[in-house]
């Protein structure tokens, strides 16, 4: 690619969109032989490549309809301030990672206003699980898709949405889970620790943890004594601590990346929050079972669910690598005995372990995922601005 000025819009609603997009920016940096300005909004990823985000985009992290809701003022606030700054900068093209509810309001509005700038999303939308028709509508204002799932771009084909490519996830090449894997991959259980991870969010917090507690009595009552270790984030620290503080059995609070990744690498097993954390652990070879419970608003829509599973391992493999426990059927007493079914040499961690084994394989690529979305990002600018690029 020549050497013009390259000028990208980015909006990343959360920490995870900001690694992704800021992985993407230092990528095309190395390929690109012009400079690359940015504007738009992100967090402290994209800010160390450049970018000087609009707002803090923690105002964005939102979860949950009732959460949408409550702050829809305020996000049709932010969206009609980053769709007139957008469209005033003039950019080359526009990158959306993630969060949605946000960023494809933004995006159907620039493209109204700029017909010709390319769009690439990066992360598809959940279009497998609910609201299915969305990836036709997205015809009308994205290029392309940027999928970090193996089975996405089959799906999105199979629903007429834009074309897809599966570049790859940031977990497969994330060094923290690489070495916890080398450490794990053969290694027997026995040693009596078990992960509790009950989310990352107030909400997840407060309705799980109560469930962990009556499975950790349960555990300790049928088994005699066992260390449960919980990593958490430092924000939720306090919360954590004072929901724990009455446990019978007290588990070890770990705070950050570099306890956390340990604690997994020491882990016989986990009961973990459904989410992108149970496919951490599975990358990461760390047996788990799956519990969630979601707002009541939630509960009213299930009807209109149409996947077959909420845990990321069982979709990339395609059938029930991971048991996984919803609302109502949440048990701590089911999940104390499944920790001691996969902490024990079983038949069920046997059948967990080949499933790992599976997605592992289903989830590699050939170039590095940001190194991969960066050249299919630049492909869809030398097709939409061939005079330029």
């Amino acid at each position: 690619m020549n050497g013009a000025p390259l000028k990208i819009a980015v909006i990343a609603g959360e920490v995870s969109g900001d690694l992704l997009g800021a992985d993407l920016v230092a990528a095309l940096k190395r390929i690109h032989s012009g400079p690359v300005e940015l504007v738009g909004v992100g967090g402290e990823g994209l800010q160390a490549e450049g970018l000087r985000s609009l707002f803090d985009f923690s105002e964005l992290s939102i979860m949950g309809i009732t959460q949408v809701l409550s702050r829809l003022p305020k996000l049709y606030t932010l969206i009609r301030q980053t769709t007139a700054d957008i469209i005033a900068a003039r950019p080359d093209i526009l990158l959306i990672i993630d969060s949605p509810d946000f960023t494809h309001r933004v995006a159907k509005r620039v493209r109204t206003a700029l017909p010709d700038l390319p769009v690439v999303n990066y992360v598809c939308p959940s279009v497998w699980a609910w609201k299915e028709y969305r990836a036709t509508r997205m015809l009308a204002y994205v290029d392309h898709v940027l999928a970090v799932l193996p089975f996405e771009p089959a799906v999105m084909q199979r629903l007429n949405g834009p074309a897809t490519t599966y570049v790859g996830h940031r977990l497969v090449a994330d060094p923290a889970l690489l070495e916890t894997r080398r450490l794990r991959v053969g290694r027997r259980p026995g040693n009596g620790t078990i992960l509790l991870l009950p989310g990352s969010r107030s909400s997840e917090i407060q309705k799980l943890l109560p469930y962990f507690e009556v499975a950790t009595n349960e555990l300790v009552a049928r088994n005699g004594p066992t260390r449960f270790v919980l990593p958490t984030v430092t924000h939720k620290e306090a919360l954590i601590r004072e929901m724990t503080a009455g446990w019978g059995v007290k588990p070890e609070i770990v705070v950050g990346a570099e306890a956390k990744w340990k604690a997994f690498a020491e882990a016989d097993a986990a009961m973990a929050a459904s989410g992108t954390v149970i496919l951490e652990l599975a990358l990461a070879d760390v047996p788990v079972v799956s519990a969630y419970k979601v707002d009541w608003i939630m509960r009213m829509l299930t009807a209109g669910i149409k996947t077959w599973t909420g845990a990321l391992p069982n979709l990339i493999a395609d059938y029930a690598v991971v048991p996984e426990y919803l609302n109502d059927v949440v048990r701590g007493a089911s999940l104390a005995r499944w920790m001691e079914r996969l902490s024990a040499d079983t038949y069920q961690l046997k059948a967990m372990k080949e499933g790992y084994d599976l997605i592992w394989q289903r989830m590699q690529t050939e170039k590095p995922p940001g190194e991969h979305a960066a050249r299919i990002l630049l492909d869809v600018l030398k097709k939409k601005k061939p005079g330029r690029f």
